[in-house]
Formats: structure tokens, C-alpha cells, sequence
């Protein structure tokens, strides 16, 4: 599925082909809500396919994981926002080079409706934040990659997207 993104401010646009497409993963997580607004969504497209115009509006940020009692320490995922607006728009982590993953608030395509959303990271969540209700919570990561939930449900187009394995997921985190 070709997906259209764009910023607030209309000077950067994207596209990316996705097999991943269904934005079933709300993260909780401070960094996803710091750098959203709220809490948040991202599908999982090619990355050789992202085509980006207005590429010279774009700032890349590293953002910083904190967790209690540990050293602060830089993320290596690359989140690209519009330097014009601040949209964050897609995260790009060369651990996984075939990937990128556009945050679902920044696409214009009408994205399809999962049967299920995955609520994750709620051990960040704050009080005042709602839940959704309709499908598993975890206080990390869930079991399943993004790729690994559309094969289970069988909503994978095309061929079998990027899945980064269960161990290197686990220690890509992105509080």
C-alpha cells in the first residue's frame, strides 16, 4: 500500500510503500508523547521506497532514554521532524536498514482499521491518559514486531515486511 505523509505546514511530503499498514500500536512511551503531543502510532513501511520532497525543511533528533537509576543515554533511532512546524513525521534506526516508521498522525492516506489496537510502554502512561480498551496492554514491548502482528492477523500486502528479531526489539527501546 502507497502511503502519503505530509507535515503540518505543507513544506515537507512523503511516501513509502508499507505491508505493515494498520496502526494497531499505541505507545505510552514519554519519548512518543514528548515529541507527538500524545500518545502515539506508527506503521512500518520500505525504507528504499520513502521518497521525501522538501527534504531541506527536515531535522533529525536523537532522543534521549532515561530510566531510573541508569544513565541517561542518546537513542540511536533517528526521529525526522519538519524544522518548519515541528511535525514529527518518521523514525528512521539503521539496526534496522530496511525499515522506517511513519508516525501514523503525519499520513494523509486513509489508513485501514486494525481489528484490534496493542496498548504498549503503560508503565509510562500518566494517570490523567485513557486507554483504549479493545486489545492487550503491555508495560514494554509486546511479543509481536509490527510485522509479526499483521502476519498473525493476516494483513500483510505483498511480501513479508522487515522484523527486526524479538532480542534486538527488545534492546531497541525507545522510552
Amino acid at each position: 500500500m502507497r502511503l502519503d505523509g505530509s507535515c503540518q505546514c505543507g513544506k515537507v511530503t512523503f511516501d513509502v510503500d508499507s505491508e505493515t499498514p494498520y496502526p494497531f500500536m499505541l505507545c505510552y512511551c514519554s519519548i512518543c508523547r514528548k515529541t507527538t503531543g500524545a500518545l502515539t502510532s506508527n506503521v512500518m513501511g520500505k525504507r528504499a521506497t520513502l521518497r521525501v520532497r522538501g527534504a531541506r525543511h527536515l531535522r533529525c533528533h536523537h532522543a534521549v532514554i532515561r530510566e531510573r537509576g541508569k544513565r541517561a543515554v542518546r537513542s540511536r533511532g533517528e526521529r525526522w521532524f519538519c524544522r518548519a512546524c515541528g511535525t514529527h513525521l518518521y523514525v528512521l534506526d539503521d539496526r534496522w536498514p530496511d525499515g522506517v516508521w511513519p508516525n501514523a498522525a503525519a499520513i494523509d492516506t486513509p489508513l485501514p482499521v486494525p481489528p484490534e489496537h496493542v496498548e504498549l510502554m503503560t508503565r509510562y502512561k500518566p494517570k490523567w491518559v485513557p486507554t483504549v480498551g479493545d486489545g492487550p496492554r503491555y508495560p514494554e514491548y509486546p511479543p509481536l514486531s509490527i510485522a509479526e502482528w499483521h502476519e498473525r492477523h493476516g494483513l500483510v500486502t505483498g511480501a513479508r515486511a522487515p522484523s527486526p528479531s524479538r532480542r534486538r526489539r527488545r534492546r531497541a527501546t525507545t522510552r
